[in-house]
């Protein structure tokens, strides 16, 4: 064979092997609105003065609170399931490296040696009846040419697996972060929730020891005294159920950082802890497709094309190559002499005819890719409906917050003057305890309701898909 007739056969597997059976991918149209929902619940969507785009915001300027922060940190290097994802991101990092090595000839050094003897009736006079035999050989063993890109594919399969498993990884740090966060706000909320409960026993039990010294003067009625006791009685199992509540939080904060937090790293209330910043979605809904779990089903899309590939590429031919050069002689001494070289050059073609399982491997990869469209589309359709919903908070939980602010100004002067009347001998003290219940329950409800609004910030942040470091 001429140089130029190997120049061409080179050249002809390299144009073969460059030929891919994949279907070409095209990113499909999000099956969303290209705008965020708009009406009343929503507020003005335009008004974006005063907040950031979560693209351009990195988590240490989002988040404002160093306490918060601190733990955050402590977090990431401890937690567990974080642990877990990245130890899967390397095991993905491995396979695709197994997997792409595939394209590459294995080469391996075989030694071998062997004694026989054989049976006087097999040989002939004067021949020796024990032989030996001593080969070292260097080559390659059933190396697949890829010419049809089944190998290439199931390559860019694994690789496009890898990348999700990154992406997975991603979305796994966001989640941690906003978890640790939302659990820290709770822990505070529940402590000022404490605080006022044991604020409202010591006020009750103050007016529970005032009817009692009226009553035994004969001032004040049997029902009035046992009307206070249980104004006192409902004041302390609050406390104590807030004080479960407090530890309760304290252990799922301990279990997302992975160890136990500092006591001096815990919150005080919420009206100590800086606000994480108001920020804004934009006007388009495209900034969906950064998320990261988006971004992941995007990449097992990607991966189902490149399986199709795989399966149409095992219609055709498959060639293999196992050849070796080395040396063998029947004495160990003498096997790098010369005239103990030896060569096998042995290519293999293996041509399917009928073989249905290809077949139903074909159909099984189109189904996969059908599956993983979908599952993309629901990806992106349920990353849509949190945004909005987050939205919907956003843009009405100032309203409730004022309202709420109102409700338990007008409710404490209520009960200033509900007391003061009862005080003057006007009203029973049932009008008291009315007006002390709804002050009560309107206090816990504005706690709930600020931190409702940081908590809609933070998970604001995590469905926009975090923001860089």
């Amino acid at each position: 064979m001429t140089r130029y007739s190997i120049y061409l056969l080179i050249g002809i597997i390299l144009f073969v092997s460059s030929c891919s059976l994949a279907p070409k991918y095209e990113q499909p149209k999000a099956p969303i609105p290209a705008q965020w929902p708009r009406g009343q619940a929503y507020g003005e969507m335009q008004d974006t003065a005063g907040k950031s785009s979560v693209s351009d915001l990195k988590r240490y300027s989002f988040f404002c609170d160093e306490k918060l922060l601190k733990i955050i940190e402590i977090s990431l290097n401890n937690n567990r399931d974080l642990r877990l994802a990245a130890l899967n991101v390397e095991r993905a990092r491995a396979l695709y490296g197994v997997q792409r090595a595939e394209l590459f000839p294995p080469v391996g050094v075989t030694g071998s040696g062997s004694k026989q003897r054989s049976s006087s009736d097999f040989t002939k006079p004067g021949e020796q009846r024990t032989t030996k035999k001593y080969s070292v050989d260097l080559g390659i063993t059933s190396w697949e040419i890829d010419f049809f890109g089944r190998i290439r594919n199931l390559g860019e399969q694994a690789l496009q697996e890898y990348l999700a498993t990154e992406q997975a990884w991603r979305s796994a740090e966001i989640a941690l972060v906003s978890g640790i966060s939302r659990a820290y706000m709770l822990l505070a909320a529940d402590r000022e929730n404490l605080r006022l409960s044991r604020s409202t026993l010591d006020t009750q039990q103050e007016i529970h020891d005032l009817i009692r010294r009226q009553y035994e003067a004969g001032l004040a009625n049997e029902l009035d005294l046992h009307r206070a006791q249980t104004q006192v009685e409902a004041a302390r199992g609050d406390v104590a159920r807030f004080v479960q509540l407090v530890a309760q939080d304290q252990n799922a904060l301990n279990l997302l950082a992975g160890s136990t937090v500092p006591e001096e790293l815990l919150p005080d209330d919420l009206e100590s802890i800086g606000s994480p910043k108001d920020i804004s979605p934009g006007l388009s809904s495209e900034v969906l497709l950064n998320r990261p779990d988006i971004i992941a089903a995007e990449h097992q899309l990607k991966a189902a094309y490149a399986f199709i590939g795989a399966a149409r590429a095992a219609f055709f031919p498959r060639i293999s190559l196992t050849t070796a050069i080395g040396t063998s002689s029947d004495e160990l001494s003498g096997l790098f002499k010369s005239g103990t070289g030896t060569w096998s050059f042995a290519p293999q073609i293996s041509m399917p005819i009928f073989d249905a399982r290809t077949w139903a491997a074909l159909r099984v990869s189109k189904t996969a890719r059908e599956i993983a469209l979908t599952q993309y589309e629901k990806v992106i359709q349920t990353a849509f409906r949190e945004v909005s919903d987050s939205l919907a908070i956003q843009g009405t939980v100032e309203d409730q917050l004022k309202a709420q602010k109102s409700l338990v100004n007008a409710l404490a002067e209520t009960c200033r003057l509900s007391i003061k009347r009862y005080n003057n001998g006007i009203d029973s003290y049932l009008g008291v305890l009315d007006a002390q219940r709804s002050l009560y329950s309107a206090q816990h409800g504005l706690i709930a309701l600020r931190l409702s609004r940081i908590i809609n910030r933070i998970n604001l942040y995590s469905v926009l898909g975090g923001g860089s470091e």
